[in-house]
């Protein structure tokens, strides 16, 4: 089991990578995380699988349980993408026009719990 990150990391990873032109690599991996893990808080369940390549996966939201093999519902998205979606800088709406979530499923549409508050 991945260890829990506290909300003093992941907020400071979130400052840096808000900070930073380019961040740094550890910096954007927990901030992705701390933001997949108060996903996974906010809305459990195994549902749908929430994909942000290379950085870390979760299933969420209650419904039938998925497992095996590739989930029905899916999303993935890129680590930038995910905390602008998650911190509320954009729309689901926006980035799904934009084609920068991947959503397959009747499930597979997250706009209903973000944006989160780290």
């Amino acid at each position: 089991m991945a260890r829990k990150i506290t909300t003093d990391e992941g907020r400071a990873a979130l400052a840096a990578v808000a900070q930073a032109a380019t961040p740094a690599r550890t910096d954007n991996a927990t901030a992705v995380r701390y933001l997949l893990q108060l996903l996974a808080e906010k809305a459990p369940g195994n549902t749908v699988e929430v994909r942000v390549p290379p950085f870390g996966a979760v299933q969420v939201l209650e419904g039938p349980r998925h497992t095996r093999g590739t989930p029905p519902n899916v999303i993935e998205t890129d680590p930038a993408t995910w905390i602008a979606l998650a911190t509320g800088a954009e729309a689901w709406a926006d980035a799904a026009a934009a084609g920068r979530i991947h959503a397959s499923g009747t499930r597979a549409d997250l706009s209903a719990v973000l944006p989160l508050r780290p």
